[in-house]
């Protein structure tokens, strides 16, 4: 996170020190760097440079308008999973031509939605859903361009919740009902066959069931093509994962190495859909501290931030970083930070070596800015944070702290 760097004993994010706008907005808030995002950004478009490519940004990772609107002007497309996406895509400026629309539960008036505003690709995960989609654009009379995400049935060897390209996974068509489902496209008059999509999970270290899974689906690709479906697009998913601890990720040039090594035949336009890579590291997370408890067996740290601010510690038992936006000189101790919230897994970092923190003081969660605000919720009726984001030495407000009142918004007493 070289964004993020300490200077005088003071973090920063790129040029603004974190304790300014933590002051100044309250807290929690996650911040974004601008440098961050458009540095992984550039870094993926510059290691598939030599093959057509396009790199279809994750929404689902961080949703915030001005990061869409960002990511945008980079000449980014966008990887949406329901229609509220699609329509935060369109409302920041994205092109819906470079946009393409997964999930397994797609609804009819969602595909009406995307077809209409002239989506790139729908990738398709059951036979019902592609006869729904053909019935679609029948009834709008076009033709949906789709891909079926087939289910390659490799070992991400990642967490098993985020682990999707197992047979017993609730995504994509078993790999062995594909050709078919294929050869039954060509009947409909509602649908056109123009890629496959293979996706496997999320936060993906090792570079083997990245070689395994795309090896067998270059493979379909090209066997698809000599059966004469038209294919134009091979969307080679996302999840490749980053460092929250000691992780070794593959770089984004390696990662291109093994993509274009198993794909090299194919003559297909490459569809990226990075989420975590572009915005996990160039997001953080700032909290205060409320009170110290000790118990006979535990000494805690209780902050301002909770598990409905993040909930990854508690749903996936997350490791983020955590350090004080003013370094401090002393003794560590072994504390469990967490937070207010009414959970015993409301846990954001177990077991940690801290130098013990006074009320007040402030701190950061590292590598929060992918899965971070865009799962957050108003359990214990809790106003969701502000976002904040940084470029050079200025900073903006892009998205304002809840207030109370809006945690009742459309209700009737």
């Amino acid at each position: 996170m070289s964004h993020f760097p300490f200077r005088k004993g003071v973090l920063h994010a790129e040029g603004v020190p974190l304790p300014a706008i933590a002051d100044a907005v309250g807290t929690p808030t996650y911040v974004y760097s601008t440098a961050a995002l458009t540095e992984h950004f550039r870094a993926v478009t510059e290691a598939f440079a030599p093959t057509r490519h396009l790199v279809c940004y994750s929404v689902k990772a961080n949703s915030n308008l001005a990061i869409l609107k960002l990511l945008a002007g980079l000449g980014g497309g966008f990887d949406i999973v329901s229609g509220g996406e699609l329509a935060r895509v369109r409302h920041a400026g994205g092109d819906a031509a470079k946009t393409v629309f997964a999930g397994v539960g797609k609804t009819a008036e969602e595909m009406e939605a995307a077809l209409a505003a002239g989506l790139l690709l729908f990738n398709v995960e059951s036979a019902e859903e592609l006869e729904l989609l053909d019935a679609v654009g029948r009834r709008l009379g076009r033709r949906a361009p789709f891909a079926l995400r087939v289910n390659p049935d490799v070992d991400a060897r990642t967490h098993r919740y985020i682990a999707t390209g197992l047979k017993t996974s609730k995504f994509g068509v078993p790999f062995e009902e594909a050709m078919a489902l294929y050869a039954r496209s060509k009947k409909l008059k509602g649908v056109r066959a123009a890629g496959l999509d293979c996706h496997i999970g999320s936060q993906l270290t090792q570079g083997a069931p990245m070689r395994a899974a795309l090896t067998k689906v270059a493979g379909l690709y090209a066997e698809l093509k000599a059966r004469k479906h038209p294919l134009e697009y091979l969307d080679v998913g996302g999840g490749l994962g980053i460092t929250y601890t000691d992780e070794t990720p593959p770089t984004a040039a390696e990662y291109a190495r093994i993509v274009l090594a198993a794909t090299k035949d194919t003559g297909a336009t490459l569809v990226l859909e990075p989420g975590r890579f572009l915005m996990g590291n160039a997001g953080v997370l700032l909290t205060r501290v409320l009170y110290r408890k000790r118990t006979p067996a535990k000494q805690f740290v209780v902050v301002d931030a909770g598990m409905n601010d993040l909930i990854r510690p508690a749903l996936y038992e997350a490791h983020h970083g955590l350090v004080p936006l003013r370094m401090r000189r002393g003794k560590a101790v072994e504390v469990d930070v967490v937070g207010p919230v009414c959970e015993s897994t409301d846990v954001l970092a177990k077991a940690r070596p801290l130098i013990l923190p006074r009320a007040g003081e402030l701190y950061a969660f590292l590598g929060a800015g992918a899965y971070g605000m865009s799962m957050a919720s108003n359990y214990n009726s809790r106003p969701r944070p502000a976002e904040v984001l940084v470029d050079g030495q200025a900073w903006r407000v892009v998205r304002e702290r809840e207030r109370t009142e809006d945690l009742w918004r459309g209700e009737r007493a």
